[in-house]
């Protein structure tokens, strides 16, 4: 008797409990942040990123960057509180965080984009949208320090707002803390990375970093503890205490030891040496090489713009100069700016709103105005802070000026032209006077090594100046005189005494070793630069424009050919630059030059006709065995050594090949020997031998003795290959039938063997191709010994089924032949 059917009602009463299930983002209950917990992170989080904040005072030179950076600190600890608190999960953060770059990264990394100082604009939006990939590179490729104005606030505002956001959502969301000191790491090192060799203070953000991380993750040991003191039973009170405090020594050891680590490996981090940094290995964006020295136009702007006015400058104070170009590396023919690297002459960065943030003088506000000046040397006085240009090429004049600050020189690689105007913030330096330089000494800075094309007269003649003086100005006011004093102005004009232009080594040692010293600023100001390095002095030269002394005094300054100079800057420790003039004065004429007497014309005579001449004999032309360096003999030459190049190549690269050329000559030939065997059952057993011996070059393991269908199977199985079980049918039925294989049948066996055997490439990566074309496994043996013994099995199986004992051997090779038992070889036999 069968039970009666359960209810429906008992059925679902009666299910089979189910497995707890896992609760996810989804469906877990949310559980309520504690008060405790959530400051505690979120202070830890603040301090730590705050850690990484100060590392940006060098690159700013200053705290302008701050509001930036705490602004996006406090959006990222906001956001992640908010996502927590809400249980919102990963992509409802990000976009979040997304919200708070776009809607308050204008007021705080780009104020001079927004409307009233906090409104977004389309320009804003815009900026963010681009700085946000672009302000990186820009960072790294400007030198240090950059201007919050200049769009690169963005940098830490957007790396504090990413890194705080991401800390505190993990140490909100997760029980170990320990996951959120990854993106508070990685903030620091990004800091550092991006930063300037010379760090803020490293021992300090080491020693408080580890400090925080340390009682940060103790805190949160001791407040787990708690929790699971407070769930004992009360008999075991003393024992939660006892563990409570001994949780909290260990955490009070873990920050001592922590700081006293972090203050020794910072301590020994800043002794070692300068730390290297991102920018150091950026290659710059602007190489100033690709340009002529500036001091190569001088004699032409003499001669072809004398009266014409270049620029006017407006504002320019009483004793300032116009510097157009600075040089400090001379190569015997020119003397150009070096490529020594960040600080040299060479290094150009684009222009910004802090430049020369260090200048000392007298503030002032230039305004240029183009003429007849054309080049890429932009004109400007004193230490350049910034430069504002104006009219319809602003924009493009702007990106395309850069400039360095050691040498106080700008260029705009985008070329000047009549009416650009703009505007130079700069600090005029003060005027020294040599009762103020008697006692300093020359200054400690960086020059190029000097140059070995100094002429030797030069560095004679400057020993022989400076012998007597006692002090370093004394040193460099004996060189000025030198030239000042005793030489002679001429620009080599119309009218004016014989002067070459140029400042090659060998205008230079004509300029002393002649007679007279007659030259202009560019071959005086070159020679005392020279003479002042072959002392180690360290001396460049300046090209630039100002007034002569008694001119007319005005609101502007017209710069023409007839005010430019050229004068040589001489270090000194605390004072700087100072500006020397060793040309001698314009009206300082050569008055002993021989004029040539005045020409008196005589009536013409008419001449009588000169007697006819005899014959010359000349001398017998003798072959030029020099040969024609330009002609065929020099283009055979050059064909001969290019051949003998690519000869000597080809037979490097045939040695290296000789070996994979040899085996595969080796399988073609034994390939080839077995397709014209001489017998056709020959050729068959050589097709399937070829297989083979290409299935062991693939990698397959054939046993030594088998048969070619067990052969075939190992074959089958190893290569994945299955008609092969059917070739070996093929090949036992032509070799062991009653007739001799017809030609057509051996091409048709062959055929099926080059499939297969293609088959095999075809299913197989290229390398495995490449290594099966040069296996040696084949050649060594690896089938043919097989086949040997599979050949005398063969016949001693089909002697006994024919029972003749008569049955047709393989003819071939000693291992295809069956032998006797008295080791003889049979005569050939047909069935």
């Amino acid at each position: 008797m069968t039970a009666p059917a359960p209810s429906r009602k008992a059925a679902k009463t009666a299910r089979v409990p189910r497995s707890p299930r896992i609760p996810t983002a989804a469906t877990a209950p949310r559980v309520p942040l504690g008060v405790r917990r959530t400051l505690i992170d979120l202070v830890a989080v603040a301090v730590l990123i705050g850690v990484g904040i100060v590392g940006w005072w060098p690159s700013f030179a200053g705290p302008s960057y701050l509001p930036a950076a705490l602004g996006g600190l406090l959006l990222g600890l906001g956001v992640a509180l908010l996502c927590a608190w809400r249980g919102w999960g990963i992509l409802t953060t990000a976009g979040l965080v997304l919200v708070a770059y776009f809607l308050f990264g204008g007021a705080l990394a780009l104020p001079q984009t927004t409307l009233l100082g906090f409104v977004p604009t389309g320009s804003t939006l815009g900026g963010l949208a681009t700085g946000a990939v672009t302000s990186w590179k820009a960072m790294l490729t400007t030198v240090a320090p950059v201007a919050v104005g200049d769009g690169y606030g963005l940098v830490p505002f957007l790396s504090a707002l990413v890194a705080s956001a991401t800390a505190a959502a993990l140490a909100l969301r997760l029980r170990r803390v320990a996951w959120a000191l990854i993106p508070a790491g990685a903030h620091l090192m990004l800091v550092i990375a991006m930063g300037v060799p010379d760090p803020a203070a490293p021992i300090a953000q080491g020693v408080v970093f580890a400090l925080v991380s340390a009682a940060w993750l103790a805190l949160r040991g001791a407040g787990a503890s708690a929790d699971a003191a407070v769930r004992m039973t009360p008999s075991d009170g003393s024992r939660s205490s006892a563990l409570l405090r001994r949780r909290l020594l260990a955490g009070a050891a873990v920050l001592v030891v922590a700081g006293l680590a972090g203050t020794g490996v910072a301590t020994a981090a800043t002794l070692a040496g300068p730390r290297h940094v991102f920018r150091d290995v950026v290659l710059p964006p602007f190489d100033l090489h690709q340009y002529a020295s500036p001091l190569q136009s001088y004699r032409g702007y003499v001669k072809d713009h004398r009266k014409d006015t270049l620029f006017t400058v407006k504002g320019l104070p009483a004793g300032a100069r116009v510097r157009v170009g600075t040089m400090d590396a001379y190569n015997g023919v020119v003397y150009d700016v070096s490529d020594a690297g960040v600080g040299s002459s060479g290094a150009f960065s684009p222009i910004r709103d802090n430049m020369s943030a260090d200048a000392t003088g007298a503030d002032a506000t230039l305004t240029f105005t183009m003429d007849s000046y054309r080049g890429v040397w932009l004109p400007d006085a004193g230490e350049v802070s910034r430069i504002d240009f104006h009219g319809s090429d602003a924009e493009s004049l702007r990106r395309g000026t850069f400039y360095n600050e050691s040498t106080s020189t700008a260029v705009a690689t985008t070329k000047l032209g009549k009416g650009d105007t703009y505007t130079v913030d700069t600090t005029i330096p003060r005027t020294w006077s040599d009762k103020q330089l008697a006692g300093l000494a020359f200054g400690a800075v960086s020059m190029p090594k000097a140059s070995q094309d100094i002429p030797q007269k030069l560095t004679d003649l400057a020993s022989q100046t400076v012998a007597d003086a006692k002090t370093p100005i004394a040193q460099v006011r004996a060189l000025t005189k030198k030239f000042s004093e005793e030489g002679f102005f001429s620009h080599g004009l119309q009218g004016e005494a014989l002067s070459r232009a140029g400042h090659t080594e060998e205008r230079i040692s004509t300029l002393i070793a002649g007679e007279q010293m007659i030259g202009d600023d560019e071959q005086y100001a070159v020679a005392m630069a020279l003479a002042a390095r072959s002392l180690d002095i360290p001396a460049r030269v300046v090209m630039g424009f100002y007034p002569d002394k008694g001119a007319a005094k005005s609101g502007t300054f017209s710069a023409n050919g007839d005010n430019l100079h050229a004068w040589v800057e001489v270090n000194f420790a605390k004072a700087g630059w100072v500006a020397f003039d060793p040309t001698p004065p314009k009206d300082k004429v050569p008055q002993d030059q021989i004029t040539k007497p005045k020409v008196v014309p005589k009536p013409q005579v008419l001449q009588p006709p000169p007697p006819p001449q005899a014959p010359v004999d000349l001398p017998p032309t003798v072959p030029d065995q020099r040969g024609n360096k330009d002609g065929p003999n020099n283009l055979l030459g050059i064909i001969g050594a290019v051949l003998a190049i690519g000869g000597s190549v080809l037979l490097v690269l045939a040695i290296l090949a000789a070996p994979f050329i040899v085996i595969g000559a080796w399988k073609a030939a034994r390939r080839r020997r077995r397709r014209a065997a001489a017998q056709a059952a020959d050729r068959i057993s050589g097709g399937w031998d070829e297989l083979t011996d290409r299935a062991v070059d693939y990698g397959a393991r054939i046993p030594a003795g088998a048969t070619r269908a067990e052969e075939a199977v190992t074959v089958a199985t190893a290569l994945t290959v299955p008609a092969v079980t059917t070739l070996a049918g093929h090949a036992d039925a032509q070799v062991f039938g009653p007739a001799e294989p017809s030609p057509e049948d051996v091409d048709a066996f062959w055929r099926e063997v080059d499939d297969i055997v293609a088959g095999l490439g075809k299913n197989a990566s290229w390398r495995r191709r490449l290594l099966a074309r040069l296996s040696l496994r084949s050649l060594m043996g690896g089938s043919r010994i097989s086949s040997g013994v599979q050949n005398l099995r063969e016949a001693a199986t089909e002697r006994i089924r024919l029972g003749s004992g008569a049955a047709r051997r393989r003819p071939g090779t000693i291992e295809s032949t069956p032998t006797r038992p008295d080791g003889a070889r049979p005569e050939s036999e047909t069935p």
